[in-house]
């Protein structure tokens, strides 16, 4: 095993007990940070023109989002829940289209969007987290 493997043997072990270990509350947070994360990631292959690794981390954004968004609660969220799954199908749809039209703009504004959600999330009372 060679060190980049050892690694990402490390940082998956380190994923995996951080998951295991957070609250529903914190893997939503951990859930934001990666669709950044990897819509910051994908941006620089953009600017690299690097399309393969941009579209590859662009899906994985998308994936991340959706899965956000078919984890919202509908019966206890109401008009919020159908407020923000309609705003994460938008952002979903956004990112596609920078996908397409190479576009970092889009990835800026998908951006702003998640971390202004996930700046709420964050305020969220210790007392209402569960």
């Amino acid at each position: 095993m060679n060190a980049s493997q050892a690694m990402n043997a490390y940082k998956s072990v380190g994923v995996q007990s951080a998951v295991e270990d957070a609250s529903p509350h914190h893997l939503i947070g951990m859930l934001f940070d990666g669709a950044l994360d990897r819509i910051a990631s994908a941006k620089g292959a953009m600017e690299r023109g690097d399309t393969g690794v941009q579209g590859a981390l662009l899906g994985k954004a998308i994936t991340i989002i959706d899965n956000m968004r078919a984890s919202l609660d509908h019966q206890q969220g109401g008009d919020l829940a159908g407020k923000l799954a309609d705003l994460y199908d938008y952002m979903e749809r956004r990112l596609l289209e920078a996908g397409t039209k190479a576009d970092p703009k889009i990835l800026d504004e998908v951006s702003s969007l998640l971390r202004e959600v996930k700046s709420g999330w964050d305020q969220i009372p210790e007392d209402l987290r569960r």
